[in-house]
């Protein structure tokens, strides 16, 4: 039986899960992203390629066997250039799995770290249900001392509410030492990058975290009901940003929007619609209710109700629906209408 547990190629807003992380990488200074691959690592490769910010620097290694977390930050290591020297730079280690994370936050972790002269900074959460996440362990003076994943918990520490989120900062020069010591002599027999962070307070190094103040954005999505939960969050947030920038929704929360869409101040958008793919949309164009229109250019002026559209141009000034079905590569000409209950296809002559 294959497993139901979301991967990185599982879309959200269009884009595969791990191309959120990557956006918000993508608007940091960073110097270069080193991406660990593992499960369908040609696809993934694949997918980042194509659709990856182009500004951003990406390696791609492969962890061939799936040993942990600790594993792979090593792994990684390997992703940088021989006699690079990196010895007094931070890297930051994220999963591919949180495509919440604002690049505030991982601005804010680095600020942090860099500001205590830690070795390590961990981005931690408060919760009221820590149940099946690693608990911070903290020592005497404040600083963390380790974190025991809930499996290896006892009742005291799992009756602590502060998790890890999976997201660190490591100074560079302190991190391949640490991960050499790590053992798999834990409940899953995995090397855990967690207990890296142990190993480091051992060696009298300091360890501090920040706490996010949202902990739905650090959340990873390990089933389907967090895939629908980080789903509903990113549409939340890039319908406020088209809103702002004037566009009107008449009712946002049934509003689906994909990242890759494009639209022009103006533009009303009712109850029902989708947009999705490549598809751009004209000032002042009116669309819904209950359209969906995949990979389309929609002219200034339309007004399109009660329709269905792939790969087709509307253009300018047009009325589309209610009822109508637009095929792939269909078009309607400018200052037309198609009346209802239509279905409109390509027509290889340019007539439609």
């Amino acid at each position: 039986m294959r497993s139901a547990t979301p991967k990185p190629l599982h879309r959200l807003c269009g884009r595969p899960m791990v191309l959120h992380v990557l956006d918000a990488l993508a608007e940091l200074p960073v110097e270069r992203v080193v991406v660990v691959v593992g499960f369908r690592s040609v696809d993934v490769v694949k997918a980042i390629q194509a659709e990856a910010p182009p500004e951003l620097r990406i390696e791609f290694v492969e962890q061939t066997q799936p040993l942990g977390t600790g594993d792979a930050a090593a792994v990684a290591l390997t992703g940088f250039d021989e006699g690079t020297d990196l010895a007094d730079g931070d890297l930051v280690i994220l999963p591919g799995d949180t495509p919440l994370l604002r690049p505030a936050t991982l601005a804010g972790l680095v600020r942090t770290h860099r500001r205590s002269d830690a070795a390590a900074t961990l981005l931690t959460a408060r919760v009221a249900d820590p149940v099946g996440y690693g608990r911070v362990v903290r020592s005497k003076n404040g600083n963390v001392a380790r974190i025991v994943e809930h499996a290896d918990a006892n009742e005291e520490e799992l009756g602590i509410d502060e998790i890890a989120t999976s997201i660190y900062c490591f100074r560079h020069g302190v991190l391949a030492p640490a991960l050499r010591r790590l053992s798999p002599a834990n409940a899953q027999g995995e090397y855990y990058l967690t207990d890296a962070i142990g190993v480091l307070d051992g060696a009298g190094y300091p360890v501090v975290t920040m706490v996010v103040p949202d902990p739905v954005e650090a959340a990873g999505v390990n089933d389907r009901a967090q895939l629908a939960v980080a789903e509903a969050v990113l549409r939340e947030r890039l319908n406020e940003r088209w809103m702002r920038r004037g566009v009107t929704m008449t009712d946002p929360t049934h509003t689906y929007l994909d990242s890759g869409v494009e639209l022009a101040v103006e533009v009303v958008l009712e109850p029902g619609v989708h947009l999705e793919g490549a598809t751009s949309v004209g000032r002042g164009a009116v669309i819904g209710p209950d359209c969906q229109l995949v990979d389309c250019v929609v002219g200034p002026g339309a007004r399109i109700s009660q329709t269905v559209a792939r790969n087709a141009t509307i253009g300018e000034g047009t009325v589309v629906g209610p009822f109508v079905f637009l095929d792939k590569g269909s078009r309607v000409e400018a200052h037309s209408a198609t009346g209802a209950f239509r279905t409109i296809e390509f027509d290889d002559s340019g007539q439609d």
